[in-house]
Order: C-alpha cells, then structure tokens, then sequence
C-alpha cells in the first residue's frame, strides 16, 4: 500500500502532466488557428473591415445583405506586366507629369459629402486640422489594385491623430462593388461613392461622379495631399513610389 507521502507525490506529478497537455493543447489550439486565419481567402465574408461604421458586422442583416452582394461582384486582382512597380522606386526617381486638368497646388480643397457602401456620411471637412490623403480610384484598375496594400503600410506607419486618408471611386461604382475592394484588401479607411450619371461596377466601366469631375481626375489612381487647413499641398496621378507620398504627407503637415 502506498504510504501518505507516496499518494502526494503521485498526485502532483498527475497535476504537473495535466498542466503540460493543457499548455500543449493551447498551443496547438493556436497554431490551428493561425492556420485557419493564414488560409482564409481574402475577401471572404468577414466582419466589416475598418474604416467602415464601428460596431457594424456582416450579421446585420443590412451588411450581410451588401455582403453578399460583394460577394456576387466575384472581385479579384488584375495581372498586368510592370503593375506594382512604381511603388518601390527611389523617391527622387523621375516621373510622368500629372495631368493638366488637376486642381493648382494652394487651391482651396472642394469640400464634398460623400456615402461609404454602407451608408455612413464622410465629408473631406470632418478631417480639417489632420493632412489627407485623397485617393480617387475605381476597383476595376490594376493600378488601384497595386497601390492598396502600399497604401495600408503607409497609413500603418502613420499616427492616426495628425494624418487621414480617404478614398473616393472615381468611376460611379455600385456599392457592392466599392465593398468587394475595401473588403479584400481590409482597408482601414473610408471608400466612398461619388456616381455620376453612367453607373459602373467591377465587370463595366462607368463614368466620372460630381466630386471625381470637381477634383479634375484624368487617369486612375489620382492622388491629392490636402493640408489641415482644407488647400492643396501636393497631387499627381497613376502609382507613385511609396517614399514620394510619405515626403509629401510628412512635408504638408509640417514635420
């Protein structure tokens, strides 16, 4: 029979193992996890991406309706030769001139109110006192495509208290449509709709709204610098190199 000092011993060995396969259990708990979240596809449903209202999920029954909507879009990225590149060139590296029609650096910024695909109002005003960045864009350019993920580095790299970014579809997009983009690439800001009179989506283009026509836009994507006192500091058009905007957000706020 085993004695009272045996009986303890055992008794905390027993513990220790049970200690050891719970840790065990978490971490291939985790692991799996990982994985599950590593192969997840992207623009699958998840919850609502940031940048869209707080608070709001795919189980609301108006954003599950929007997101199957996405998900009929069948939105994926365009391959195209020399797409992408532009953003990792060094910042004094020459470019194409912007094109003429883009307002004059020092002019006001035309105030707009504009929709996100679920129905929040942003207007360029909310962010007076932070310097923005102004994106037009529309989801069916590879270009677009190309910058939205160095687009979410640089607004990572950025404190949220003195800079913004907005981006405005340039191309009278559907909802579902601007929803697909903004999911996909989870972006953390505000996509809005500007339609004009010839409605686009992802399959078809469409046609300049009235801020896009206001702003000057020619070619996708445009970008504008807008200081915190609502002017122009900087804009150019097609994809930049990542060290360009970051100068010039840094410049245009003054640091």
């Amino acid at each position: 029979m085993a004695s009272a000092k045996q009986k303890q011993q055992a008794s905390r060995r027993a513990l220790r193992r049970t200690a050891v396969l719970a840790t065990a259990g978490v971490v291939v708990i985790g692991v799996a996890a990982a994985l599950v979240v590593s192969l997840r596809p992207r623009g699958s449903a998840d919850p609502a991406p940031a940048g869209l209202p707080s608070g709001q999920a795919e189980t609301d029954p108006k954003l599950s309706s929007l997101a199957g909507a996405a998900d009929a879009v069948g939105f994926h990225q365009t391959t195209v030769p020399n797409v992408g590149v532009v953003e990792n060139l060094p910042v004094d590296t020459t470019l194409l001139p912007g094109s003429p029609s883009l307002l004059s650096i020092g002019a006001q910024a035309p105030d707009f109110s504009l929709l996100t695909p679920t129905g929040e109002r942003v207007r360029l005003s909310d962010f007076r006192g932070r310097t923005v960045l102004l994106e037009f864009f529309a989801t069916w350019c590879p270009h677009c495509q190309a910058e939205a993920p160095h687009l979410m580095k640089l607004f990572s790299a950025l404190p949220s208290e003195r800079f913004a970014f907005v981006s405005v579809n340039a191309d009278s997009e559907d909802a579902a449509s601007i929803y697909a983009f903004h999911r996909w690439f989870g972006l953390a800001w505000p996509t809005l709709l500007d339609p004009g009179a010839r409605a686009g989506n992802f399959s078809q283009a469409g046609g300049a709204g009235p801020v896009t026509k206001a702003f000057g836009v020619a070619l996708y994507p445009t970008f504008y610098i807008v200081d915190a006192t609502g002017h122009v500091a900087w804009r150019g058009d097609r994809e930049k190199p990542d060290a360009l905007l970051l100068r010039e957000l840094t410049h245009a706020s003054g640091t």
